[in-house]
């Protein structure tokens, strides 16, 4: 951050990259992730505060989705340890870490296309008695919890808005109707930090306010929110902590309106405008020029999906 020495009530101390806060969900030493001479992931010291809505923003390439990936146990690094609510989370698999109520989401969503809306929510809830090859043979050891689970699933489905489109297989759900039904999916799980990679990427401008109003929910719910995020509008908009990384590196964190302000971020995050004086800018300025970027890394995970690389 600048030089100028600022505090915040979810801090203790000053405002910084790194900072300890007063009550963190997660905590993160010494992460890095390699790949080949490029390293992707390079944080010294990182905490997210429980409770709150923590934005992960940066330009492409920062090293934001790895570091979800290596959180959440979908890769491993090279170096460094992290923990989940006091519990270390080092080396743990994907699987393991959802069970501890960790939970995220997918830019690129993963939905089962073949499945239908209801059978996709079914998949997300914990502890299914069903699951045991023994149990299963006896339908009376399961089947109140599988209609309890399916009661929960068409709560959930109502208060998204896809109820609709319970017995449709998730192939035919839209772009933005896939980002609610695997923020929903999610849900099932009862989870105590909901990670989201994205979630307005390809979504209809339509179905925005509503992914906003659902995010909103989810703290007021007493669940905590770390999102990967390209629009500054909505960064500012329902975020109450930004971590900024640029480089692989964490270059700045604080509250939305402070870090927006800071050399640092302008620097790092508008790249090849970083001549042009952020004060000078309007904001749909800055805006068309997040929105330009998010669009380019679009295009370029779309066309790798064709090729087959995703």
């Amino acid at each position: 951050m600048s030089d100028t020495t600022v505090t915040h009530p979810l801090v203790k101390g000053d405002v910084g990259p790194g900072c300890a806060k007063v009550d963190p969900i997660v905590v993160a030493d010494g992460v890095t992730r390699q790949f080949g001479g490029l390293k992707a992931v390079d944080v010294e010291h990182l905490e997210i505060p429980r409770g709150q809505i923590t934005a992960l923003i940066g330009p492409n390439g920062a090293g934001k989705t790895t570091l979800f990936n290596l959180l959440t146990g979908f890769d491993k690094p090279n170096t460094g340890r992290w923990s989940f609510e006091g519990s270390n989370l080092a080396g743990v698999p994907a699987f393991k870490v959802s069970r501890k109520g960790m939970v995220r989401t997918f830019q690129l969503t993963k939905s089962l296309g073949r499945l239908s809306v209801l059978q996709n929510m079914l998949l997300g809830a914990r502890g299914q008695k069903g699951e045991n090859i023994f149990r299963a043979l006896i339908p009376s050891t399961w089947r109140s919890q599988e209609q309890a689970n399916t009661a929960r699933a068409d709560d959930l489905l109502r208060r998204f808005k896809l109820d609709a489109k319970r017995e449709d297989f998730a192939a035919s759900l839209s772009g933005g109707q896939r980002k609610l039904l695997e923020m929903a999916r999610a849900l099932m799980s009862d989870p105590k930090l909901v990670m989201l990679d994205e979630p307005m990427a390809g979504v209809n401008p339509a179905l925005t306010q509503s992914l906003l109003g659902h995010i909103l929910d989810l703290k007021k719910e007493g669940m905590s929110v770390l999102f990967v995020e390209h629009d500054m509008h909505m960064v500012r908009h329902i975020s109450d902590w930004v971590v900024v990384m640029a480089e692989g590196r964490v270059v700045a964190e604080g509250p939305p309106d402070t870090v927006m302000s800071d050399q640092a971020v302008i620097d790092a995050y508008l790249g090849a405008h970083h001549d042009t004086d952020l004060g000078d800018m309007t904001t749909s300025q800055v805006e068309t020029i997040q929105s330009e970027a998010a669009a380019e890394a679009e295009a370029e995970l779309i066309a790798d999906e064709k090729d087959g690389k995703l």
